[in-house]
């Protein structure tokens, strides 16, 4: 068969292939501890279980709405007003099976041989994967250590050029759990006003995870912006809902119907169920994300705390999401070469930065989402191998 050559530039998302030989060892009786998935490791709340149950009882089995049914694009927009102080309307929400669809949707509008979209560097995976895939130039915005993980805005603008068609921005980022602060957004949307014509896409799906006091800043906040933003969240982070499959983006007036569209072409739409399950989760008690937060907050200060006590390792303190993103360079190891001995010979999985960029070099991703126990016992381990190498 002669497949066509886009799918050779298809990459993927190493953490699924961690996952994956972290299971057959331990199928095969090996004790590891996984800090490589990102994904929190408590329960939904009780009230989203409780509704996706009752809905598939009171019989909804059937198809929805492309976009999602209305009660859960009217929810998503109280939620925004509420955590976001910003009116947006129940008819430019689209309910997708998860996050990467909007992330798919809105590169594959915008990516096309001759354009040249800009992406965060060390960064979600699947950015730079599907830029590839549309036939675009992949451009890294770089996120380095000594800008606390972050974009400086005119670094990010000196990028741009004529062929620039979308910008993607991550904060709380993936994998360092770096944020923008207040005055490097204003001079991006500042800088972003002579080029109408370049769409951005706000990956803001660590929204709701943030530490000592640090608060979220919103690119839908800015209404000069609003006509070619594309925001994405959704609630498999914030109500530890990845398996449901679910998530929200809003898009301007002028990409909805394109990206309905591309829903109908692609998905048809999200279940019911989890559709009614996730209204749940907006409109009931917040209680369980504050405790997962401060689950989080705890196992983050332990993490950084004890991997800057070992000899050739050194952490900064992330803001947001819940990864550490240690600085490995002082071990003498590669990243790939560090990842794959910890986990086959200490039986840790940990993610290289290069999963996530070429930027990445010189980093793991370690996530905070598994007990604190297991996150002791997984820093002994790292810390024993790198005093014997």
């Amino acid at each position: 068969m002669k497949l066509s050559e886009k799918m050779s530039s298809l990459g993927t998302e190493t953490a699924f292939e961690v996952l994956a030989r972290a299971e057959s060892l331990t199928n095969e009786g090996r004790d590891i501890i996984n800090l490589g998935i990102g994904q929190p490791d408590s329960a939904p709340p009780a009230q989203v279980v409780d509704a996706a149950i009752k809905a598939l009882r009171d019989g909804h089995h059937g198809y929805t709405p492309a976009p999602g049914i209305y009660p859960i694009r009217e929810a998503v927009a109280e939620y925004l007003a509420h955590t976001l102080r910003v009116e947006v309307s129940p008819e430019n929400i689209l309910v997708t099976p998860g996050g990467k669809p909007t992330i798919f949707f809105a590169i594959m509008m915008f990516g096309e041989l001759g354009a040249e979209i800009l992406y965060p560097n060390p960064g979600f995976p699947i950015y730079e994967s599907v830029i590839r895939f549309s036939g675009a130039k992949p451009v890294p915005i770089p996120i380095l250590e000594r800008n606390n993980f972050s974009f400086k805005a005119d670094e990010l603008l000196s990028l741009i050029t004529p062929a620039t068609r979308l910008i993607i921005l991550n904060s709380p980022g993936n994998p360092a759990g770096g944020a923008a602060c207040k005055s490097e957004m204003d001079k991006f949307v500042a800088g972003i006003d002579a080029r109408p014509d370049i769409a951005i896409l706000s990956d803001e799906i660590y929204s709701r995870i943030y530490y000592g006091g640090t608060e979220h800043i919103s690119l839908l906040s800015y209404p000069q912006i609003r006509n070619r933003l594309i925001l994405l969240d959704g609630w498999s982070k914030t109500y530890a809902m990845t398996g449901w499959r679910i998530g929200f983006s809003v898009w301007p007036n002028e990409l909805i119907e394109g990206a309905i569209r591309l829903a109908i072409n692609c998905h048809s739409c999200v279940n019911a169920a989890s559709q009614w399950g996730a209204i749940a989760a907006l409109k009931g008690p917040q209680t369980s994300v504050l405790n997962m937060v401060a689950s989080f907050d705890e196992r983050r200060r332990f993490l950084v705390e004890a991997l800057n006590a070992i000899p050739g390792i050194t952490c900064k303190d992330p803001v947001g999401a819940f990864y550490v993103f240690p600085n490995i360079t002082g071990s003498g190891i590669n990243s790939f070469t560090l990842q794959q001995e910890l986990l086959e010979k200490v039986g840790v999985a940990t993610i290289a930065g290069t999963s996530f960029g070429k930027f990445g070099e010189g980093y793991l991703r370690i996530s905070c989402a598994s007990p604190l126990q297991n996150i002791r016992l997984a820093v002994d381990r790292i810390k024993d191998y790198l005093s014997c190498c």
